[in-house]
């Protein structure tokens, strides 16, 4: 299985305030779909509950919980552990792993592919992306952000595979 970090980032590596997204970029929430869509999304118990629509849907949601009476949607899957994640998901399937901190923290010695919005801007922020080597990973695709009225920071897409 192909696990894969799919985030936003500040200049500074915030990645979040108060369980919410510190920006309004909605040409990175499209590219979040886009690259999400049709694959299991992994994040933990306090990404699933800032989704305000509830699951996102078109893709398999897995919440990663030490509590295992924590209550989830129906259609949600609900593990305790990264190894439960193969009874889930298929051997060649990319897993997208959404967040938070302490999510990328679990599969920091796995992950294999690696899409970040670069956002060049500060924002105050009481969560930040954990660190990665960077040296482990080669930069496969760069795009440049788009901005108008809608989005108003400079941001890149980048795309990073391990070697």
């Amino acid at each position: 299985m192909m696990i894969s970090f799919v985030w936003a980032e500040s200049v500074d590596h915030v990645i979040g305030i108060d369980g919410h997204l510190p920006w309004r970029l909605p040409n990175d929430m499209k590219r979040f779909k886009d690259v999400t869509m049709g694959h299991p999304i992994v994040m933990g118990r306090k990404t699933y509950e800032s989704f305000p629509n509830g699951p996102l849907s078109n893709r398999l949601n897995i919440v990663i919980s030490r509590n295992p009476d924590y209550q989830v949607a129906k259609g949600v899957i609900l593990i305790t552990n990264k190894k439960q994640l193969s009874d889930y998901v298929k051997p060649d399937e990319e897993i997208m792993v959404i967040g938070g901190e302490g999510i990328f923290k679990l599969f920091t010695n796995d992950v294999d592919r690696l899409y970040v919005t670069k956002i060049d801007h500060k924002f105050a922020g009481d969560t930040k992306m954990i660190k990665i080597d960077y040296n482990q990973f080669n930069l496969i695709e760069k795009k440049e952000g788009i901005m108008d009225d809608k989005n108003i920071y400079p941001y890149t897409f980048e795309t990073y595979q391990k070697h």
